[in-house]
């Protein structure tokens, strides 16, 4: 009798994961071989076995194209992650860092009222006004809008007036601005908000270093 074959068994192996897109680890990898390469190819004489010149020709086939086109450099050299202090240590002689001018205070005039807190926005793209302020000026002339304002914590305001072509004075000019009125519940309120497109209006030159301010109005 005819002995069966054994059957072979198949050995289950456990499944891994492929890793997601791991041709940017490849890249990694040979960066990092890149300054040994250039090592090696300054080192590089007439008299190296060809055996060896064969086995690391597929390795810096890609740094050979890559000086070639212009890729990479000759001097190229390694990038050294600094710590926090001595990160502190050589910025000690960059200049200092000024504030933020996102928004300041200046005085103008609306009618007879004089407003010594008109604050000047740079990131507001409207001009804003309390309705204490409007009712206090006896301005009539309204245009009903049904806008929604977002403010800086994310919520929601709407305004229910417009007022158009009222005159700012500011030193010596004048110029025409466009409010929104809004409802803030605070009497006595003598602050608004003149927006960016005001300040190109009057074609306003900031010096943020020395805290100055220049309006400019036809070649004045």
């Amino acid at each position: 009798m005819k002995e069966q074959p054994h059957e072979q068994r198949k050995v289950e192996r456990p499944y891994t994961v492929p890793l997601p897109y791991p041709q940017r680890f490849d890249r990694e990898l040979k960066d990092q071989q890149f300054p040994k390469f250039l090592e090696i190819f300054k080192k590089l004489e007439i008299n190296i076995p060809l055996a060896e010149a064969l086995e690391q020709m597929p390795l810096y086939a890609k740094f050979l194209k890559d000086l070639i086109n212009k890729k990479k450099s000759w001097d190229e050299r390694e990038t050294v992650i600094l710590t926090q202090e001595c990160s502190a240590v050589i910025q000690k002689g960059l200049p200092p860092k000024l504030k933020h001018p996102g928004s300041f205070f200046l005085s103008c005039t609306i009618g007879s009222m004089q407003i010594n807190k008109a604050s000047y926005d740079l990131g507001s793209s409207i001009n804003l006004m309390p309705l204490s302020m409007m009712r206090r000026l006896s301005i009539e002339e309204v245009k009903p809008t049904r806008m929604s304002l977002q403010l800086a914590d994310r919520s929601l305001i709407r305004p229910n007036r417009v007022v158009e072509n009222l005159l700012v004075k500011v030193k010596k000019f004048i110029f025409p601005a466009e409010f929104v009125i809004l409802d803030l519940n605070e009497e006595g309120n003598d602050s608004i908000i003149l927006e960016r497109l005001f300040l190109g209006t009057t074609r306003t030159i900031i010096d943020v270093e020395k805290g100055e301010m220049i309006l400019r109005a036809h070649k004045e």
